[in-house]
């Protein structure tokens, strides 16, 4: 009895990069470490030379005519190929989205809670999904959830602009509001900058500072304890006679 094989992984791969004798196209287009192109060679004779320098014939551009392979040390070249990658996603965090969900009888203590949220996301440069659903008879009167959300944008203006105005889809209403530039957009109100200090604080600082400094050295030259310099250390005092 033969049972079915199972089915193999059908998911995208990401190709593999062709090194020294497994590059199969017969003449490759060969540049150096530095970026100096060297012209077209026979496969073998850029083994070759890539065994002179010490390196790997690394093909870069499988799709050029002739392919473009490279001389360097394949180990450094997959750790800055990784290095690269982790770049781009880090420059794709633009490209998310966040979601924003309103209700026509929300709170507006918790409106306001939504707002200082997307604010935020905002200000990180997030997209922002705005959402609402209408639920009974609010179906009856989606204009009123229409002007809540036109409104929500408008106290949004500082920092993002909506893509489209708001659409009513079957029942609930979206809106996309992308970030505005950041020489254009506001500061974030809950972000609090510590005040710069002023030239009269400095100088504050500094006699302080010197203040302390003088009743430091009087200390180390014998002056008395507990007072820098103390107004009783030239009295002197009489003995008095009969003293026991």
């Amino acid at each position: 009895m033969s049972f079915p094989k199972p089915f193999k992984n059908r998911g995208r791969h990401q190709p593999k990069t062709r090194i020294n004798e497994r590059i199969r196209a017969r003449e490759v287009r060969v540049v150096d470490a530095d970026g100096k192109q060297l012209g077209v060679l026979a496969k073998q004779d850029a083994i070759n030379l890539a065994k002179q320098r010490g390196v790997d014939l690394v093909e870069v551009a499988a799709t050029a005519r002739p392919p473009v392979c490279r001389l360097v040390d394949f180990g450094k070249y997959r750790y800055e190929q990784s290095k690269k990658e982790k770049e781009a996603k880090k420059h794709q965090q633009s490209n998310k989205v966040k979601e924003v969900q309103l209700s026509m009888n929300i709170d507006p203590h918790d409106l306001k809670f939504k707002l200082d949220h997307t604010v935020d996301f905002l200000c990180d440069d997030f997209k922002v999904k705005i959402t609402l659903r209408f639920r009974g008879r609010e179906n009856a009167h989606k204009e009123i959830g229409v002007d809540l959300v036109k409104q929500f944008i408008n106290d949004l203006s500082k920092w993002g602009t909506p893509d489209f105005p708001p659409k009513v889809v079957g029942r609930g209403l979206n809106c996309m509001i992308s970030p505005l530039p950041k020489v254009k957009r506001a500061p974030n109100p809950r972000v609090v900058e510590k005040p710069a200090q002023s030239d009269s604080d400095d100088a504050e600082k500094t006699a302080n500072h010197k203040t302390d400094r003088v009743a430091i050295n009087a200390m180390e030259e014998g002056a008395p304890e507990g007072f820098a310099t103390s107004p009783f250390a030239e009295i002197e005092l009489e003995s008095t006679a009969g003293e026991v």
